[in-house]
């Protein structure tokens, strides 16, 4: 493997069944009901492994009333990977879904943006609306980890290891980051809440939850200069990720996917 040429995989552990009119701003016309589910994301490569976001666990589903399909950590095992030994953590962003299971990654360190622990801890989350995302312990988590030496912060753009970026990007969440994987089929956006459907950056719509409709809007013209192409973008939150990709070996279908190989469609 070269030096900068990783594998990706998306790991689905969740889901919620909802009205498609609750994933735009301004609704839908067609008011059947959907499924929005939930990820984290996997890089494998000669610089270790990289995990991207950490989901939420059972009592986090069941106070928010979202549905565990797979535990984060069965996972994570099931593709060989053993969070106590993970290193890196990659937190696009601290909402609730996002950044919960702290105590899961003893050993890592959390790589996060400037503006986004600016943002959970200061005077925007003095309005309820705005901290509807975000849970509480899971902010005191992350200040514990910031005062254990285990947060590395970026301002903007950055490379963490040849071949792996992170982009800054707001709208959903003030300080919402994106990965860009350099991989043998060419650059994947792991976009996370970036874009959360894929009809949102091919329709030019807004999830409702968000911090600046216009930052986001602007965040896809950058998904897609950062991906080798529209097809090189993957949403945080569309079941169809699941039917496009391949799974990362056989029994892991509807749950684990390959990124870095071409779709099925």
């Amino acid at each position: 493997m070269s030096d900068d040429i990783h594998e990706v995989y998306a790991v689905c552990y969740a889901s919620h069944a909802r009205k498609r009119s609750e994933n735009y701003i301004f609704g839908d016309p067609h008011d059947e009901m959907t499924s929005i589910f939930y990820y984290v994301w996997v890089i494998k490569g000669p610089h270790g492994t990289f995990v991207v976001d950490t989901g939420f666990d059972e009592a986090a589903a069941k106070e928010r009333g979202r549905k565990i399909i797979h535990p984060v950590g069965e996972g994570l095992k099931a593709l060989g990977v053993a969070p106590e030994k993970i290193e890196h953590v990659i937190a696009t962003h601290m909402h609730w879904d996002h950044a919960g299971n702290y105590d899961l990654f003893p050993n890592a360190r959390y790589h996060i943006q400037d503006t986004e622990m600016a943002y959970a801890t200061g005077r925007c989350m003095c309005h309820k609306t705005l901290r509807i995302p975000f849970s509480e312990s899971d902010v005191h988590a992350m200040v514990a980890k910031v005062y254990a030496y285990r947060c590395e912060f970026h301002d903007g753009t950055d490379e963490l290891a040849p071949g792996i970026t992170v982009h800054k990007i707001g709208g959903h969440s003030k300080g919402l980051q994106c990965v860009r994987v350099k991989t043998k089929r060419g650059s994947v956006v792991l976009a996370s809440d970036c874009c959360h459907l894929y009809s949102h950056i091919d329709e030019g719509r807004v999830f409702p939850i968000t911090y600046s409709v216009g930052d986001t809007l602007e965040g896809y013209k950058t998904l897609l200069k950062l991906a080798s192409s529209r097809h090189h973008m993957v949403p945080g939150h569309d079941p169809a990720v699941l039917d496009i990709y391949p799974a990362a070996k056989p029994g892991l279908e509807n749950w684990i996917v390959r990124l870095d190989v071409a779709p099925k469609v």
